[in-house]
């Protein structure tokens, strides 16, 4: 699920490896791309969060149609039999999209790099601004349909499902909300903020995190448009529990649909 930068330093060469890097800033589309152009981890290809890992739906970030995505992954010359490896500038809640994304279609072989470019750079890692070749590959999904939860099974679920809110505290009491129209969080919902999920920039150790996560046996989880909730369900799989469903729509969703909410 995780792998550190000692270990993507050792496995750098593997012939079955592929390396993306999703690097994102909120409120500045192209930073992510040009510091990709400048310097990233040699072999890394480059996806956009914006217009990469997105397509028509619900809330600001939705998924991209299964074609849309494969093909994506086919012009990187990515296949089920490679061992894929994502990062981001941060402690990983971009890349997580991208890892919860290709688990989405069935591929298990993927793991994002603990504590992103930040780890790599103070690893010492080598950098390179040239941009990989690659022969176009054949992937062959297998869509997934047990790991998302639409905005009615939301609305409708039972009492023994537990929803998760992966915002930052300020945001899910309704104090703040610096981007959706509507401030609050959806009524029932615990507060588990991705960021208290890796303080210092790398993922708490797996005993750690299954301390501080709910073990309901049915969970769902959200965030404000189906990315940093990623995180947390990351950090569910690294602590060994049942995964959570993803809201993908997510508070963005859900406001836009003038769902109730709860300061």
């Amino acid at each position: 699920m995780i792998v550190s930068a000692a270990w993507l330093k050792a496995h750098l060469h593997d012939p079955d490896l592929r390396i993306v890097d999703v690097r994102s800033y909120l409120g500045s589309a192209q930073q992510g791309r040009l510091e990709y152009q400048s310097s990233h981890i040699p072999g890394a290809w480059y996806l956009d969060l914006e217009s990469d890992l997105v397509g028509p739906g619900g809330g600001r970030h939705p998924l991209p149609a299964i074609e849309t995505f494969v093909t994506t992954l086919e012009s990187l010359g990515v296949s089920r039999d490679h061992h894929v490896v994502v990062y981001d500038q941060t402690q990983g809640s971009t890349a997580a999209r991208l890892w919860w994304m290709l688990r989405h279609v069935g591929h298990e072989r993927v793991a994002v790099l603990d504590g992103g470019w930040s780890a790599w750079l103070e690893a010492d890692g080598p950098q390179t601004a040239e941009t990989p070749e690659s022969e176009p590959s054949i992937y062959s999904p297998e869509v997934r349909t047990d790991d998302v939860a639409s905005r009615d099974e939301v609305a409708n679920r039972t009492g023994s499902v537990t929803l998760i809110d992966a915002r930052a505290p300020a945001r899910y009491r309704g104090e703040v909300e610096p981007i959706d129209p509507v401030a609050g969080h959806i009524p029932g919902a615990i507060n588990i903020p991705y960021e208290t999920l890796a303080p210092e920039g790398t993922m708490l150790p797996p005993h750690e995190l299954a301390d501080r996560l709910e073990t309901a046996s049915e969970s769902i989880a959200y965030c404000g448009s189906g990315v940093t909730a990623c995180y947390v369900i990351l950090a569910f799989a690294v602590a060994g529990l049942p995964l959570p469903r993803l809201y993908v729509g997510s508070w963005s969703d859900w406001v836009d649909a003038d769902m109730p909410v709860d300061p």
